[in-house]
């Protein structure tokens, strides 16, 4: 049976909901409950916000992290369009979708942590030059349009608009320009932002060179969130891993790696900060040696190139230089305050579910736009399982085998 008529097989046995698609529900109807309880009776009855506590977890997690998080877009099509690396070409799509999701999500997202979302539009009319936060909205408000355009082009192929994606691709080039300045001032200017409270930052974490570490680390955790999306597009979508790609990949994010640790052991030397590290019964050093055990854990597994060769080493390793970014940014925005307002904040079981609320709409929408547009290129579908159990000598049923060219 030929792999064509397998697929209709599939596809003609329906949707089969597992637990995931149980727990997404959940989280869907649960975040849009709270979502409504916030909008119509403010922050005080979903949030642990208060006037000592301002930030928390919607701006440390939705809005720091998501920014850093969709990094990937400017990165990879840099690296294509700019450098001319056509090997990573394939994969630009995705990634562009996946920034232009982000970007979406994290403006929306803020609309929740302001106390008059309704004037979210303020500053795009109503200047200050002076103000770094100015700034940041202006980066984030015109490089959400250029991706915008950037992945216009999808949508117009739908409509058979030939010439108009035609236009845009002459386009392409000078908006991957101005989208990488625009990312580069933005994600810098994020660390920027936390260098107006030098006397409420911990001395961990406050340093003249929050711009660097905030840029060099959205790009590191934006090239391992391609990698892992790269896994999910695989899990639940059936497209091949190109794993020389994602090998490239964690090879760069490495160096990167390597670059930011040496600037925090920099840092720290010149603060005379390493005698706080032996201060174990306070909370912000333990959160700190967390955050470095994930910068460097990753690192070294990178370092394994029987490790990172893996499948689960990739997945991993993916997994891990995330989850310090995001841990990174929590211990930025909240962990570093704490000491100052003498406040412990815990974000409540609505925050929760809003943040979560937003990480699944950008799943729902990421699946809906693979299942309607050309965002993956055409390719033959299992190919890799075959591939994989060719080189292991596995016998293969006859349902599985290649058809005829």
């Amino acid at each position: 049976m030929s792999l064509i008529s397998t697929t209709a097989i599939r596809n003609r046995a329906g949707f089969k909901p597992t637990l995931w698609t149980f727990v997404l529900a959940f989280v869907l109807i649960a975040g849009a409950y709270y979502s409504f309880v916030r909008f119509t009776h403010g922050l005080g009855d979903v949030s642990a916000l208060s006037d000592k506590v301002p930030w928390g977890l919607w701006v440390g997690f939705d809005v720091l992290c998501g920014v850093g998080l969709a990094a990937g877009g400017f990165t990879i099509t840099a690296m294509v369009y700019i450098f001319n690396i056509e090997r990573f070409h394939h994969i630009t799509r995705p990634t562009v979708l996946t920034a232009y999701l982000g970007y979406i999500l994290v403006s929306v997202a803020l609309m929740y942590d302001i106390g008059r979302p309704y004037a979210i539009w303020h500053p795009l009319f109503m200047w200050n030059p002076h103000s770094v936060m100015f700034e940041v909205s202006l980066c984030v408000t015109v490089y959400t349009s250029v991706l915008t355009i950037e992945f216009l082009p999808v949508i117009l192929e739908r409509l058979r608009m030939h010439r108009a994606v035609a236009f845009l691709r002459r386009l392409i080039i000078p908006l991957v320009i101005v989208g990488v300045l625009l990312s580069t001032l933005h994600q810098s200017s994020l660390g920027t932002v936390f260098l107006i409270a030098p006397y409420k930052v911990h001395p961990l974490w406050y340093s003249p060179l929050l711009p660097i570490f905030f840029f060099v680390s959205a790009v590191f955790a934006g090239l391992a969130t391609t990698v892992f999306e790269s896994f999910m597009s695989y899990r639940f979508f059936r497209k091949q891993l190109d794993t020389e790609v994602l090998d490239a990949l964690l090879r760069m994010a490495g160096l990167l790696l390597a670059l930011y640790f040496a600037l925090k052991l920099i840092d720290l030397k010149n603060k005379a900060a390493f005698s706080m590290l032996y201060q174990l019964n306070s909370t912000e050093v333990r959160m700190f040696l967390l955050e470095m055990a994930l910068i460097v854990l990753p690192l070294a597994l990178i370092m394994m190139p029987r490790v990172r060769g893996t499948r689960r080493g990739m997945f991993l390793i993916s997994v891990l230089v995330i989850l310090g970014f995001v841990l990174n940014r929590m211990n930025v925005s909240v962990t570093a305050f704490s000491a100052y307002h003498g406040v412990n904040y815990f974000p409540t079981f609505p925050e929760f579910m809003i943040s979560a609320f937003m990480v699944g709409i950008g799943f729902v929408a990421f699946y809906f736009a693979v299942k309607h547009f050309a965002i993956f290129p055409e390719e033959e579908p299992f190919k890799q399982d075959y591939d994989d159990k060719l080189r292991a000598g596995m016998e293969l049923p006859e349902i599985e085998k290649r058809p005829a060219l």
